[in-house]
């Protein structure tokens, strides 16, 4: 099982025991609550990978311009990041 599917479950399990706790909500059946949180949260890990990737390829884009200034690219990277997440309405 990779690394993302590992943080997913183990995530997906502590999230839907805290609710049960809580009693915020009534599972009838833990397997599948725990299937459709384990979704969720993938589908948002993947969405931030694809956001990374976008994030490095507009920088790899601009390479030149970068080199060619005082830029520190992880700046720079966290900067495109946060604005392409505002652009998308995805809260990192």
């Amino acid at each position: 099982m990779p690394r993302r599917d590992e943080i997913a479950d183990r995530v997906a399990g502590a999230v839907l025991k805290r609710l049960v706790q809580k009693k915020q909500v009534d599972v009838k059946d833990e397997p599948a609550a725990r299937a459709a949180v384990r979704r969720v949260i993938l589908e948002n890990l993947q969405a931030e990978e694809r956001l990374d990737a976008d994030a490095r390829k507009l920088l790899l884009d601009h390479a030149k311009e970068i080199r060619g200034s005082s830029a520190d690219y992880r700046q720079l990277l966290g900067k495109v990041r946060e604005k392409l997440a505002r652009d998308r309405g995805f809260i990192l």
